[in-house]
C-alpha cells in the first residue's frame, strides 16, 4: 500500500472555531486514513471574497494516506458533515469547519469534483503562511515556485492573518 503526502488546510468561523479545527483534524487522524506528519501555528484570519462575516480560524496539516484524493475527498466531506456543516448558502461563507486538499503529492487535477493543487491557494494568505510554517520549499506543481515564493508574491496589503492563541 503506497502512502501519499497531502496538505490539508482546516478552517472554521462559526462556534468554537480553534475546537472545530481541532477536532476535524483529530477526526481525520482517528479514521485510520491517515498519518499526521506536522501541523502549522493556529491562525486568526480575515476572511476572503465574502467579507461579511467572522474571522476565521486557519491551521494546515501534512499527512501521510494511503487513500487516492477523490477517497480522501470524501473522508473530508464526512468529517465536515458530521462537525455540523450542511450545504453553504453563501460562497466562502460561514461554515463551522472546511477541509481542503490544498496539495496532494505533485498531483494536477482538474475535475468538477476536485482541483488539485487548490485553484485558489496561491492567493489565500490563510493557506500560504500556515504552509510554510511546516515547509516554506513545498513546490507548486503549476505555477512552479514554492510557497514561500508565493506567499512574499501576495505582498504587505489585505488579508490579515495573526496568531491564534
Amino acid at each position: 500500500m503506497k502512502n501519499h503526502t497531502a496538505y490539508i488546510c482546516a478552517g472554521s468561523n462559526i462556534g468554537d472555531k480553534g475546537l472545530n479545527c481541532r477536532n476535524g483534524i483529530e477526526a481525520l487522524a482517528k479514521s485510520g486514513d491517515a498519518v499526521l506528519k506536522a501541523q502549522s501555528r493556529y491562525y486568526k484570519t480575515e476572511p476572503v471574497d465574502y467579507q461579511d462575516q467572522d474571522w476565521f480560524v486557519n491551521v494546515m496539516v501534512k499527512i501521510e494516506t494511503a487513500l487516492d484524493p477523490w477517497q480522501l475527498l470524501r473522508q473530508l466531506k464526512t468529517i465536515e458533515r458530521a462537525a455540523g456543516r450542511g450545504c453553504d448558502p453563501i460562497r466562502f461563507g460561514p461554515r463551522v469547519l472546511d477541509l481542503d486538499i490544498i496539495f496532494y503529492n505533485n498531483l494536477v487535477t482538474d475535475t468538477p469534483q476536485l482541483v488539485i493543487p487548490h485553484p485558489r491557494m496561491h492567493k489565500r494568505r490563510f493557506v500560504l503562511k500556515p504552509i510554510c510554517d511546516i515547509d516554506p520549499k513545498v513546490f507548486h506543481p503549476v505555477l512552479k515556485k514554492n510557497v514561500q515564493q508565493l506567499l512574499d508574491l501576495l505582498g504587505k496589503d489585505g488579508q490579515m492573518v495573526v496568531e491564534y492563541q
